[in-house]
């Protein structure tokens, strides 16, 4: 995301007091007075000091984190150039840090980092900027007011556009819970301790599969963070291309038929080109994901029996896809061998009609679903196939822009 100035550089009167956040908290209502022409802003004190422990009534801390932030901002350049527009003084504006600093907080956001806190005296902007060559320069202070709220700015823009996909998106909602994935032995018995809270635990060869337990980022699963996961839990002393060779053989292992090995090793050749790291990652053989699929499967505490994922892609756009890679055992029992040795398969309508109840499950709760049969990548167009559908795929779901 390039760098946008918050407001105006010189906003007039009538400009500010235009400029809200755009989702519902305007300036003015951090002040208790004041006109900004015969009355001098008054701060609401109070409501500031109370902003440290949770939004007002009706708002959101990413409301209240957006307008601070355009406030310190439009203030700090105001003095930084002709010292005309601020609503803060050098008594009450160290309050509006400290509240800026604890919403950002509760939002999971680093705060800035302030090498001042007033506008005036020793440990004020002028002191500072005139410390730092900045005298001659209005636009040096702007910039480096910008160095400082900058981030905390497109971050807040990040959250913002977050909830705004939230309002809309068709995927699942909840909190990310974990993912249990890449069994390489004797699958893992699942039990689901705590239906509640989807609190869930291996029971049995929990040393056959991979769990990832970190923190979902908002914009899905990139083979790079997989990787520093990987290399934070199972191989602190590699480097990233070592940690992501041995994360990728280790994921390869767990795949036992050469149709999702073909799929797997098309996909993952996209690592190796220029930024192929900040693609989303493959994970294969997925047992446990989204915990609100979870909670509304109708199951409670005791053993989970649903069939693994072949594949899934947590998306940059926050969408979750599914990519399954069907044997004709998915819908056929095998016969007694011919005369040659050769094994047949019988249609059998209920298991094509259990493999397609459990799409419409999952499109019920949001995933988005891709079918191969196993015959067609085993063909020789298999591997060009399978770029073009990826080249698509990720065109498809890339990172929404506001």
């Amino acid at each position: 995301m390039g760098v946008r100035p918050l407001v105006a550089a010189s906003p007039t009167a009538d400009d500010v007091w235009r400029i809200t956040t755009g989702v519902g908290v305007e300036l003015t209502a951090f002040f208790s007075g004041g006109d900004g022409w015969a009355q001098p802003w008054v701060l609401d004190v109070e409501l500031i000091e109370s902003l440290r422990f949770g939004p007002p009534a009706g708002r959101t801390d990413l409301d209240v984190a957006i307008a601070l932030t355009r406030l310190l901002h439009h203030d700090f350049v105001s003095h930084g150039t002709d010292g005309k527009g601020r609503h803060l003084n050098d008594e009450n504006v160290p309050l509006v840090i400290k509240a800026h600093r604890a919403v950002l907080e509760r939002l999971a956001l680093k705060p800035p980092t302030w090498p001042f806190r007033t506008f005036d005296g020793p440990h004020g902007f002028g002191t500072y900027w005139r410390d730092h060559g900045m005298s001659g320069s209005w636009q040096a202070r702007r910039d480096c007011i910008e160095q400082i709220l900058g981030p905390t700015r497109d971050a807040l823009e990040d959250l913002q556009e977050l909830e705004y996909e939230r309002r809309f998106s068709k995927g699942p909602s909840g909190a990310f819970k974990n993912l249990i994935f890449a069994a390489d032995g004797a699958k893992p018995q699942i039990v689901l301790r705590d239906a509640v809270n989807n609190d869930v635990e291996i029971v049995r060869h929990a040393d056959t599969c991979l769990v990832f337990t970190d923190p979902l980022p908002p914009h899905g699963l990139t083979w790079r963070q997989m990787v520093t996961w990987w290399t934070n839990n199972h191989q602190p002393d590699a480097d990233e291309k070592s940690a992501a060779d041995a994360l990728y053989r280790r994921l390869y292992r767990s795949l036992d038929s050469p149709p999702e090995q073909l799929l797997m090793i098309t996909y993952c050749a996209r690592y190796a080109e220029e930024g192929g790291f900040d693609l989303p990652a493959l994970i294969p053989q997925v047992y446990l994901h989204y915990d609100p699929y979870t909670r509304r499967s109708g199951k409670q505490s005791g053993a989970l029996y649903r069939q693994r994922m072949d594949f899934l892609l947590l998306a940059p756009d926050r969408s979750r896809i599914v990519i399954e890679v069907d044997g004709v055992q998915h819908y056929g029992r095998p016969n007694p061998p011919d005369g040659a040795g050769r094994v047949t398969y019988t249609a059998v309508p209920r298991l094509y009609a259990e493999m397609v109840a459990e799409d419409r499950r999952l499109r019920l709760a949001g995933y988005e679903i891709y079918r191969f049969g196993g015959f067609e990548l085993t063909g020789p167009g298999g591997k060009q196939f399978l770029e073009s559908f990826f080249t698509e795929l990720l065109a498809r779901h890339r990172k929404p822009t506001l």
